[in-house]
């Protein structure tokens, strides 16, 4: 990855990712099932929260820090076909949620949901400019 903008964003977005997780790690062994929201579980559980904010951040760094036209669009296009997967995913859920008992899936979910339709979008446009 020899763009700048690249680079910056993996400064950025690595070290995010392991708050991200540390930041899980502790809020799901600090704070028991079913606990209230007190001030300290409240404070705990938003921490992967902000840590979240930061990677979108990151994420928003990158397209503004791209030089390259063809690059930015081609992460704009991965970000489209993230979007398109996740509501669509979660919205047919959603009314599976409404009208059957299926499973309960914890709206936490949506951005790992995102980021695996980023993941989609990165092999379409692989196999798409072929």
């Amino acid at each position: 990855m020899q763009n700048p903008g690249y680079r910056a964003y993996l400064r950025r977005f690595v070290p995010t990712i392991l708050v991200y997780v540390a930041a899980i790690m502790i809020a799901s062994y600090t704070i028991p099932d079913g606990a209230g929201a007190t001030a300290w579980t409240v404070a705990i559980a938003l921490l992967p929260g902000l840590a979240i904010v930061v990677l979108i951040w990151t994420m928003a760094r990158l397209l503004i820090e791209l030089s390259d036209e063809y690059l930015r669009m081609i992460e704009v296009r991965k970000a489209l076909i993230a979007t398109g997967f996740a509501l669509a995913v979660t919205s047919v859920w959603g009314l599976l949620e409404l009208y059957t008992d299926v499973p309960r899936v914890p709206i936490f979910f949506v951005f790992p949901l995102w980021c695996a339709g980023l993941a989609l979008g990165s092999v379409w446009t692989k196999v798409a400019d072929r």
